[in-house]
């Protein structure tokens, strides 16, 4: 399969530079490897038994071979972060001499040192719409938007089945270019996979497989929502009497964080700015709106004809849900490259909301709005217009990612961009 370029790509070489160490993290099947394997000299592949107990019997091994090398699952011998940690300290100045792949984080039980200092994390998930190869022109720069210096003008050739399609062939590179119906055995295989290896393989036990996977199947329909994780297990049990402990649950909900499987977005809150009872919950989001799409059971032509319960219920469709979660997907990517946080705002009552908001350490916020229309109206761009009247000169630029062909700017400022025009 050909190497698709990633936006991380110049990221991570501009920290290769400089930075000894570089973890890099993300759930199966994003890239890690391939992404890692480009700039390694020796690659050592801990999930193959040989290198795996190669290494256990001698750590000193990652610091014999040509490097950079490589040391992909890291995590099944968690002792191999201590060494990196230790070569580093004794040699700062080397260069770049280790890359670390994990598709998982340590347990909680195992005491690492952070790494802070010595090996630097870089999160990678699945492609953003610009790096898939679609055929969308000139693109929309993120960074530009957040510098208050963006050009608004293009057209994108991409419809609502466009972004359907987009969304049910997922970000991840093995997966997205298989026929329908292979690429729907390949999701299933990754659900399974995750439930009846990956769990018990990280060290969570999983004795009820059927109830995970409900779960799973009520938090995926909970998408870009922030219902309580109690309305979650009461969609997942609804016909069941006996429900798991809560425990147990809070447990699947841990352990498939570590996974990278569940990437909730998390509240916003500005430093320093006059904006009070916030929500504090995270909004819903597995690492990619195709598991949420397959968990759930809704094709193409249901999604287009409004099909999917959302959890909760709502007057929105899921397919809105669906989008807003590529959309974040999408710009969470474009943000890591610019060294941004990404949020979302939702007033206690629900009388403002923005969909994300893109932040930098010197507190100058970008919000976004994302809109399952072809057409954008003066209500869609109320809350934009509030924050930004709140917020003043620190709000960089106020923008709608809806689906329709026009990229431009309103008469009130507010930018109305495709989303496959938006692009780093």
């Amino acid at each position: 399969m050909k190497y698709r370029t990633r936006v991380v790509d110049a990221l991570l070489d501009g920290m290769l530079t400089e930075l000894p160490a570089v973890a890099i993290e993300g759930a199966k099947g994003v890239g890690k490897t391939a992404t890692a394997s480009r700039r390694a000299r020796t690659v050592l592949t801990l999930s193959d038994p040989r290198a795996r107990s190669s290494v256990a019997a001698n750590y000193d091994l990652i610091t014999q071979v040509p490097a950079p090398v490589l040391i992909d699952e890291w995590q099944l011998e968690p002792s191999v972060w201590e060494r990196v940690r230790a070569a580093v300290d004794q040699d700062p100045l080397a260069g770049a001499r280790f890359l670390l792949a994990g598709s998982a984080g340590v347990s909680s039980d195992v005491r690492l040192h952070s790494g802070a200092g010595r090996i630097v994390r870089l999160l990678l998930r699945p492609m953003a719409l610009s790096e898939r190869g679609l055929d969308t022109g000139s693109s929309i720069s993120l960074a530009a938007l957040h510098s208050g210096h963006a050009s608004i003008e293009g057209a994108c050739p991409l419809d609502l089945p466009d972004y359907v399609d987009e969304i049910l062939r997922s970000g991840l590179p093995g997966i997205r270019d298989l026929s329908d119906a292979n690429r729907g055995r390949q999701l299933d295989g990754y659900i399974t996979r995750i439930i009846e290896h990956d769990m018990p393989d990280n060290g969570m036990t999983v004795r009820r497989p059927a109830a995970l996977r409900a779960w799973m199947r009520a938090y995926a329909a909970a998408t870009a929502s922030t219902a309580s994780y109690t309305t979650i297990l009461d969609a997942a049990t609804a016909t069941q009497p006996d429900k798991p402990a809560r425990a147990t649950i809070d447990l699947y909900r841990e352990h498939l964080t570590r996974l990278f499987i569940l990437d909730p977005l998390e509240s916003w809150a500005p430093t320093f700015a006059p904006l009070k009872n916030l929500v504090g919950a995270p909004k819903h989001h597995l690492v990619d709106p195709a598991l949420a799409a397959r968990l759930v059971g809704v094709g193409k032509q249901g999604l287009l004809q409004g099909d999917g319960q959302q959890v909760p219920p709502t007057t929105s469709t899921w397919l809105g849900a669906l989008f807003e979660s590529l959309a974040v997907q999408s710009v969470r990517v474009y943000a890591e490259a610019f060294g941004a946080h990404v949020g979302h705002l939702r007033t206690k009552r629900g009388e403002h909301e923005v969909d994300i908001i893109v932040e930098t350490p010197d507190t100058r916020a970008t919000a976004l709005e994302v809109k399952l229309a072809d057409t954008v109206r003066d209500r869609d761009v109320r809350h934009l217009t509030w924050l930004r009247d709140r917020l003043g000169d620190r709000l960089m630029d106020a923008v709608v990612l809806y689906t329709g062909p026009y990229a431009y700017r309103r008469p009130d400022g507010v930018a109305v961009v495709p989303l496959a025009l938006l692009g780093p």
